[in-house]
């Protein structure tokens, strides 16, 4: 595929996209059918279809969930290797489209976790990042059995995914959302035993 070609095809791509989401932060995710997103694309309906295999594939960012690359580092510990991989995925435990505006994006994280079918989507996602990372963990590390791998992942994709759903459904900014997702992956790593003093807030 020529440059150009792979240019208009990208450009066709963002602007479904942009129309799919407007549309369902001003009407709901459910009430917004294909045919009023193609409509607002100015594509054939068909058209939606050879980017997108669904409506909730429009919301997901099909590259947050990319198999980990990240190999291990002389004396690394399991836990370093998991941590190191999990802060390249950043906020994106509850991921969305980036939105032009920290506004917009708010207001998508929060469809996501108000709508059924996204949050299913989501869980899906995430279940399936899971997985994936403790394969991962479980290759870099072979002295690591299988049940070890995915409860070391397990406690750590949990805990990162309810922090930021806690802080978003407070309505915190971003930035707020990442520092939560910051500290419960301290939380994860050093232990509930050592948690509770009461500072700060999520």
């Amino acid at each position: 595929m020529d440059s150009r070609r792979a240019r208009k095809k990208l450009l066709t791509r963002q602007k479904i996209a942009d129309a799919a989401i407007a549309l369902f932060l001003r009407q709901g995710y459910d009430e917004t059918t294909v045919a009023q997103i193609a409509a607002a694309a100015d594509v054939d309906p068909k058209t939606f279809f050879n980017y997108f295999g669904s409506k909730d594939e429009v919301v997901f960012a099909a590259d947050a969930y990319d198999d980990p690359l990240v190999v291990r580092e002389p004396d690394e510990t399991p836990g370093e290797w998991l941590v190191r991989v999990i802060d390249g995925y950043d906020e994106r435990f509850v991921p969305a489209r980036p939105a032009p505006d920290p506004a917009g994006q708010a207001a998508l994280s929060r469809l996501i976790l108000t709508t059924p079918a996204l949050q299913a989507k989501l869980q899906s996602l995430l279940h399936d990042l899971q997985r994936r990372l403790a394969d991962a963990l479980a290759a870099e590390f072979p002295e690591l059995d299988e049940v070890t791998a995915a409860a070391m992942t397990g406690s750590l994709v949990g805990a990162l995914y309810q922090a930021a759903l806690v802080a978003i459904q407070r309505g915190r900014s971003r930035q707020e959302v990442r520092d939560a997702t910051r500290r419960a992956r301290d939380i994860a790593l050093h232990g509930l035993m050592n948690t509770g003093n009461g500072k700060g807030k999520p």
